[in-house]
């Protein structure tokens, strides 16, 4: 019997696949779901239950949480990368490692086809598909909901005509959740003036009395918490748990997606967030103007090209040795006041800060240079826009 290989989360769509590929096919079906720090453990086995009861020949949870952060994480935070300088990526980055584990499988149980539950009108389809093309164009791609243009509705009638009787209620919201965020969609995102209400939001605001944090960068990546260290994995997760509880990292996405129609959605991103502004905050302490110019400039390509699915393009690689190398001394501590439903940043600490030099104090004291050392360097960096203003007659009236 022909093998495929499923990319499963036990949704409806997924639950669909798996169901139309063995039964309608004649596959094999083995359903793979790839964590990427969404579960609990209660829901991974709940899910795999599922999975065997709508007939997969063999069901994989696989924990990717450390390597997702290895190979991606750490460059979102390096590059800064906020999309629209909003959102950090929290789904599209997934997506890309989901598809990449997916391939990885399917070639070990020497798969004929690999199959995804994605429809004909978002972003994924096109992230699963570059990959799987790129890695392994040998092995067959099957969309069942892309192809068949299926309903929400057309969908759960197969199921029951398949004597599959779970309750395939639609929730009010859409929650996708992963170690760098959750997304959330409701009718609400459909629009452009409404936003998503208070109870659409996973977390809800739990403490109102102000905490402070501090977080410890070693080369650019969070290894520790008020002094306790761990894995820059472990440390996100914590520090999702204790920010989340102040409501903080809400917000709503507006961007063109891949396939050029523009896409609304809201998310929560405790953690990312204060991660990023944090870490940006420590980098404009250590690093020189222009490594600040250049690495927004490729941090802003990195995100881009990694939201559109280019992740395999050996750009990306060319960009990731060169976020890395300017992490050289991004070392220090910064101290953040978490409050409801927001946060600041409160100062940094390091023994690369430029700020504490002997050369001088901003509007205070020049120790490194004279006065008239002031005056002719003004003179000559004022030279080219006197020269124009001269020869053209400009007078700025």
């Amino acid at each position: 019997m022909k093998k495929v290989v499923l990319a499963y989360s036990g949704g409806l769509d997924t639950s669909y696949c798996l169901k139309y590929l063995k039964n309608d096919m004649g596959y094999e079906v083995h359903t793979l779901l790839i964590n990427t720090g969404g579960f609990t453990a209660n829901e991974l086995s709940g899910i795999e239950k599922r999975a065997y009861e709508l007939g997969s020949a063999k069901h994989t949870n696989l924990d990717i949480v450390d390597a997702y952060y290895q190979k991606a994480i750490k460059y979102l935070v390096f590059g800064n990368v906020l999309k629209n300088n909003t959102y950090p990526l929290s789904v599209s980055a997934e997506r890309v490692f989901q598809a990449l584990e997916t391939v990885k499988h399917a070639k070990k149980l020497g798969a004929d086809a690999i199959a995804h539950g994605s429809t004909g009108a978002g972003n994924d389809q096109i992230r699963f598909d570059l990959v799987f093309q790129t890695i392994a164009p040998e092995i067959k791609i099957i969309t069942p909901i892309r192809d068949l243009k299926l309903s929400r509705q057309e969908e759960v009638e197969y199921l029951q005509k398949n004597g599959v009787e779970y309750s395939w209620e639609k929730a009010q919201y859409s929650i996708n959740k992963g170690i760098w965020g959750t997304s959330v969609g409701g009718k609400e995102t459909l629009t452009s003036g409404q936003p998503l209400p208070e109870q659409a939001y996973p977390s809800q605001l739990q403490k109102t009395k102000q905490e402070k944090v501090t977080l410890h960068f070693e080369k650019g990546e969070l290894t520790g918490l008020n002094g306790v260290f761990d894995k820059p994995s472990a440390n996100i997760q914590k520090l999702e748990e204790l920010a989340a509880a102040f409501a903080i990292g809400r917000d709503i996405h507006v961007g063109d997606t891949i396939i050029g129609i523009k896409g609304r959605v809201g998310f929560e991103a405790a953690a990312p967030i204060i991660i990023i502004k944090a870490h940006h905050l420590l980098e404009k302490h250590v690093l020189g103007k222009w490594q600040q110019y250049w690495k927004e400039q490729l941090g802003n390509w990195y995100g881009m090209l990694f939201h559109e699915g280019q992740y395999l393009d050996p750009v990306m690689r060319n960009i990731e040795s060169f976020l890395t190398d300017t992490q050289k001394t991004v070392t220090g501590t910064v101290t953040v006041t978490l409050k409801p439903y927001h946060f600041s940043l409160d100062g940094i600490e390091s023994a690369h800060d430029l700020m504490n030099t002997k050369f001088g104090q901003y509007g205070e004291v020049n120790n490194a240079w004279t006065a008239d050392d002031a005056k002719g360097f003004i003179k000559i960096v004022g030279n080219a826009q006197n020269i124009y203003a001269q020869v053209n007659g400009e007078t700025y009236d």
